[in-house]
Formats: C-alpha cells, sequence, structure tokens
C-alpha cells in the first residue's frame, strides 16, 4: 500500500509520479496573478518611499520626554 503525503493544512500532496497537463489558460492566469501582485507590491513600496514624512514621528518623541520629565 502507497502511503499518501499531507502538507501541514491537510492538502494532499502529490507526488512526482503524478504528473497532471495544466492548461494554457491556467499557466497564464497563474503568470498574470504573480505579476500583478508584485507590481502592487512594488508600487506601494515606492509610493511609501516618495510620500514618507520624516518628521511624522517627532511629535511622539516630545511627548515622551515631557512624560518622562514628568514622572522621573
Amino acid at each position: 500500500m502507497e502511503r499518501t503525503g499531507f502538507e501541514p493544512f491537510g492538502e494532499q500532496m502529490v507526488s512526482e509520479t503524478d504528473t497532471q497537463p495544466r492548461s494554457r489558460a491556467a499557466k497564464l492566469v497563474l503568470r498574470a496573478g504573480t505579476g500583478l501582485f508584485w507590481s502592487l507590491v512594488a508600487a506601494i513600496v515606492l509610493a511609501r518611499a516618495a510620500f514618507f514624512e520624516p518628521g511624522v514621528y517627532d511629535s511622539f518623541s516630545h511627548v515622551a520626554s515631557i512624560a518622562k520629565n514628568l514622572l522621573f
């Protein structure tokens, strides 16, 4: 009897000998989805770098120093 392997989430793992032909449409959708995902990641990182304001956290450090002076 052949032993069946499972992933940590319970999905049955496909062995190397079980080759299922993938359609061209499935490959195209996979590539399009992967490309869309990584282009969104790049756009978010570039937008974050372009619109980042370095002085955003200065007010918090100012409040923290006042609180420290009052408490200690």
